[in-house]
């Protein structure tokens, strides 16, 4: 007899309105202690109040377990504010344990949704096909609650004990711990070693020294000098950044009244810091100081440093709360005075006024440094001995100070027939050595005081390999789908993630790469020191297991799974383990001969190959037989991101071409929870219709020929759309995406004015659009697009790029429609003068780039004060540049793109008019031969001519800009 559908818990409405309101107030305040949880409660959530028809125990038993985990959520927050090494052994095995739970929870409930939500209603629910449909729906949906009720009473049951643990433990007596650890001064403190170090032992700090004291003198003339400076040292934990303002200190304290150096630190007792500076200052006036609260000191201070030149040093400053209190102290009365301010966190440096950016050691003064320390109590420095050894480890250091010292000592201690072995290791590894310790203290002070989920994104970093640069875009998705970053109300996922990255830079843990004299950083690396301290906590805390070339093979029992450069085989182990546990599989620069069999993964949230070779088979086969046919995709039903990106290369044959991934199969529309597609370079010539039914898809990145059958209309939550080839069908639902924040599309040229015009048209109900590219398939020949007349105002518009010809500056690109634009690309048939007054007028303008389709003079009707961001300038088949003066007075950069016949006359004098400029790039286009006929002598010439004129041009410049001229023969 076939089993009733389970009986549905009935309940008042009203008390289920009130519960919920309360429900979701509490998830808008929380803040999860860790991603598991962070990620879990949501879902319980959920479950409770979707209509999902839980049976009335079944419903009681996800009440008692949403309040349970909500508890030990209460106490996990407690437990993630304590230092990893200040937790008792029991609070550490404790959170772990909840933190495996929670993922083994999250596992279940999502299962149960897709299974109860993974069923299409019947096409005709009145006919005998779809009443069928329909009793099967329910039977299975049945079923899957049943499966639900079993695994949750078991999970209960866990809790209970999870629980239990946590009383008999006193987890929650952790905020003691925390407390101590916050006011206790640390015997060890690195600050105070560097302080009263020996001026004997450092090495590089006379120039650095020189040139602040240079900068607090001040050059402005006497006004300037007498004005009080406050002026801060900014870099990476290790730099030295306190011994640097302690150099200066000592230089020049013998000018001034009054002075004191005195640190913060990251949890600084306010009331502490000011006594230090009053002691220091004037002891005589400290009697009952300690009576006085943080008011009274700042009025005493103010009072003693009133018509006096003081000189004091507030070093380690890690918020902007502890600086806008200090600096109240501060009173300028016109004596010379000077602050000066040390911190990793760049929004405190800005606060000062003048910035130093602390930069790592040469390679000699690093090298000094080194043999310097090797050679403490010996007759000589052993550097000679190994010298190549030698050198590899200092590049590891990167210049820093703290790292060279740290591996110096590490090293004087060995042999140097064991120096190999400490540079192949990952790190300093965890050798039992003070100024080891000492290093990752340092580090450690940045790391903990990170929100949450920054720190979650920086320990993320650890499935990349050494040196590798990462790029941003698809670094911020990848936390995304990890759960990383928290939905804020008006801003995108994307928008939060990029800011976590931007704390991330601010604070020195990660170093920002940027496209030179764009403003723009598209990636990040991690120094060799910060990836050796992720390590570290990664594996303390089980966070990321990293395979590479050292490991035979990596712990089964890993969450995380990263493999970097490693050849994956068909028969090897890494290809064919089994992997249920895994929710994150990473490959980084590997050599592939076989996908991982998908079929192994149970829990996969993350599948991403980066910069991998895919290597081909001799023999044809069938798409559903090829090592990279996505078999079994449709099972990974938690899958959250899929990413085969950038650079990818497919094997080839004589006379066979084997693509990556010969298809992607129809399941693809089962993936749920699937927030990144991203399959730019792989081979795919079309993706199955089945795409658009993944409604929760954030970024869809594809770079194959075929899209007709992709319908965008469901595809609601995309904030980012990269598409190779659209048809004019697939515009229909673009209007629809109102949370795209990048798009970037290619036209076929026989569709390109048509689809243009649709595209503008459609763009501008897109209000939250920040990048556009729009990219035409050009023939020989091309014809230029037609104008689109519309209004198009896209206030938060910063990059525009349109690849294909327009017959002139379009109406719609003006400051008043486009008043954020930063970035602009475009192709024009013709330009007039006042086209350059109308961009000359976008005031945050900083790279300009215009192509032209014939020559043409370039315009000089600018107005004084245009184009004032203005950096980078490149312009192509423009004759007779001329600069005016006032405008372009942030240009830093100017490239030229020309042909041989436009080379005539040209005069590049007013190149002088642009103040900052620094480069000079200029291609000229020329002809196989030369000095064959007149007409080629004449512009062998003129090629001549406008060398000369560039060359004299850098000459007179006061700035002495760097000339580049090549020459590309067709």
């Amino acid at each position: 007899m076939c089993p009733s559908p389970p009986t549905v818990f009935d309940f008042d409405v009203q008390e289920l309105d009130q519960e919920e309101r309360e429900a979701k107030a509490t998830l808008r305040a929380m803040d999860p202690a860790t991603a598991a949880m962070g990620s879990l409660l949501p879902k319980l959530f959920e479950l409770l109040h979707g209509e999902y028809k839980l049976q009335k125990g079944v419903k009681k038993d996800v009440q008692f377990l949403e309040r349970e985990m909500r508890s030990i959520d209460a106490a996990l927050r407690k437990v993630a504010m304590v230092p990893r090494d200040k937790l008792d052994d029991n609070s550490k095995i404790w959170a772990n344990d909840v933190r495996e739970l929670a993922y083994e929870m999250e596992d279940v409930v999502e299962r149960f949704m897709v299974g109860v939500q993974g069923f299409e209603p019947a096409a005709n629910p009145d006919g005998f096909k779809g009443f069928v449909k329909k009793v099967a729906s329910l039977f299975t949906k049945g079923k899957a609650r049943h499966q639900i009720a079993d695994a949750i009473k078991g999970i209960k049951d866990q809790v209970q004990q999870v629980a239990d643990r946590r009383d008999r433990y006193k987890i929650d007596d952790v905020e003691t711990t925390l407390l101590a650890a916050s006011t206790m001064v640390d015997p060890l403190d690195p600050r105070l070693m560097v302080q009263f170090k020996d001026q004997r032992e450092l090495v590089g700090i006379e120039g650095p020294r020189d040139e602040l004291i240079k900068r607090l003198a001040g050059e402005d003339g006497c006004v300037s000098r007498q004005q009080l400076k406050i002026l801060s040292i900014f870099g990476f934990g290790g730099l030295g950044k306190t011994t640097l303002a302690r150099a200066v200190y000592d230089k020049i304290q013998a000018e001034f009244v009054c002075k004191a150096f005195v640190s913060v630190g990251q949890k600084p007792n306010l009331k502490n810091v000011l006594v230090g500076i009053l002691l220091r200052i004037d002891k005589a006036s400290c009697h009952n100081v300690t009576l006085l609260d943080e008011v009274l000191l700042i009025e005493k201070l103010r009072e003693l440093l009133t018509n006096k030149r003081y000189l004091i040093i507030i070093d380690d400053i890690w918020d902007m709360s502890s600086w806008d209190i200090i600096k109240c102290v501060f009173t300028d009365s016109k004596c010379g005075s000077r602050v000066i301010t040390t911190t990793r966190i760049f929004e405190v440096a800005k606060e000062a006024g003048d910035i130093y950016k602390q930069e790592p050691l040469s390679p000699g003064r690093s090298k000094e440094l080194f043999c310097m320390r090797l050679s403490i109590g010996k007759s000589k420095s052993p550097y000679h001995e190994s010298v190549k050894i030698s050198e590899k480890i200092l590049q590891k250091c990167g210049g820093i100070p703290l790292a060279i010292i740290t591996i110096a000592s590490l090293l004087a201690s060995k042999p140097v027939t064991d120096w190999p072995g400490v540079y192949d290791s990952i790190g300093f590894g965890n050798e039992d050595n003070k100024e080891v310790d000492t290093t990752r203290k340092i580090l450690l002070y940045s790391y903990y005081d990170l929100p949450y989920y920054p720190r979650l994104c920086l320990l993320h970093l650890g499935i990349y390999p050494e040196d590798y640069e990462i790029k941003k875009d698809t670094l911020i998705w990848k936390w995304v789908a990890e759960g990383y970053v928290r939905e804020e109300p008006g801003k995108g996922l994307f928008e939060v993630g990029e800011r976590y990255l931007n704390m991330l830079i601010d604070r020195s843990m990660i170093q920002a790469v940027e496209r030179p004299y764009h403003s723009i950083i598209y990636a990040c690396r991690v120094h060799d020191l910060v990836l050796d301290m992720i390590h570290f906590l990664s594996e303390d805390e089980s966070f990321v297991t990293a395979s590479n070339s050292n490991m035979t093979s990596p712990r089964t029992t890993s969450r995380r799974l990263a493999i970097n450069n490693e050849i994956i085989e068909q028969d090897g182990s890494v290809a064919n383990m089994s992997m249920k546990q895994v929710r994150l599989y990473s490959a980084t620069m590997c050599h592939f001969s076989t996908l991982p069999v998908l079929s192994n993964f149970k829990a996969l949230r993350v599948l991403a190959l980066e910069d991998c070779t895919f290597m081909g088979s001799e023999r044809s086969v069938k798409p559903e037989d090829s090592p990279y046919h996505l078999n079994y995709l449709g099972r990974l039903i938690h899958l959250r991101y899929l990413g085969f990106s950038d650079r990818l290369v497919g094997f080839s044959l004589p006379g066979i071409s084997m693509p990556l991934i010969l298809e992607v199969p129809e399941e693809i529309g089962d993936l749920w929870f699937l927030q990144v597609l991203d399959l730019g370079r792989t081979g795919i010539k079309k993706l199955p219709q089945t795409v658009g039914r993944l409604t929760q898809l954030k970024c869809l990145r594809f770079g194959g020929s075929s899209m007709e059958v992709l319908d965008c209309t469901n595809l609601t939550s995309l904030e980012e759309l990269q598409l190779h080839l659209v048809s004019p069908d697939f515009l229909k639902g673009l209007a629809k995406l109102k949370e795209l924040r990048k798009f970037s599309l290619h036209f076929e040229e026989e569709h390109g004015n048509m689809l243009f015009k649709d595209l503008m048209g459609h763009v501008a109900n897109l209000q939250k659009l920040q990048v556009i590219m729009v990219t035409c398939r050009h023939r020989p020949y091309p014809q230029p697009w037609s104008d689109y007349t519309g209004s198009v105002t896209l206030g938060h518009l910063r990059h525009l790029t349109v690849n294909g010809l327009l017959p002139g500056l379009p109406v719609w690109i003006n400051s008043s429609c486009l008043p954020n634009l930063c970035h602009l690309y475009m192709e024009l048939t013709a330009m007039k003068s006042q086209d350059m007054e109308i961009l000359g007028r976008f005031s945050e303008l900083i790279t300009l780039t215009v192509l032209l389709y014939d020559y043409m003079a370039f315009p000089n009707a600018m107005e004084e004060g245009a184009f004032p961001k203005l950096r980078y300038l490149e312009l192509k088949n423009f004759n007779q540049p001329r600069f005016v003066l006032g405008a372009m007075s942030s240009l830093e950069c100017f490239r030229i793109i020309i042909g041989l016949e436009g080379t005539n006359g040209w005069d590049f004098h007013s190149l002088v008019n642009l103040p900052r400029l620094e480069k000079v790039d200029a291609e000229i286009l020329g002809n196989t031969t030369m000095g064959i006929n007149e007409d080629e002598l004449q512009a062998h010439e003129s090629l001549k001519q406008a060398h000369a004129s560039l060359k004299h041009a850098v000459e007179i410049h006061p700035n002495h800009p760097a000339l580049k001229l090549q020459i590309y023969h067709s």
